[in-house]
């Protein structure tokens, strides 16, 4: 369950990456923190905080959005599944 654990947290990490690259290369005049405090903002849900002045950077913000949903799904399937795996061998779900 550790494994599966870190295996979502790198997948956070990642996505909280390519968010910060994404934020530097569309919005030049970002500085690291604030594409930092902005990529953390919009994968936990709030919103941008410094919203960019040109369409590409604005693009970007709105598919990372649904990026970050997606990872969000996926980081609850990570945790979840080792558990839900566990509970169908404790009550003999998986037998026929």
């Amino acid at each position: 369950m550790l494994l599966h654990f870190s295996y979502a947290l790198a997948l956070v990490l990642v996505t909280l990456l390519i968010g910060i690259v994404g934020h530097i290369a569309f919005d030049s005049s970002i500085n690291l923190h604030d594409a930092v405090f902005n990529s953390a903002f919009i994968a936990n849900g709030i919103g941008p905080y410094i919203v960019p002045q040109n369409i590409s950077g604005k693009f970007f913000f709105a598919f990372y959005g649904v990026f970050t949903s997606v990872v969000f799904m996926t980081t609850l399937g990570l945790i979840f599944a080792p558990i839900a795996h566990r509970l169908l061998h404790k009550f003999h779900l998986d037998d026929e």
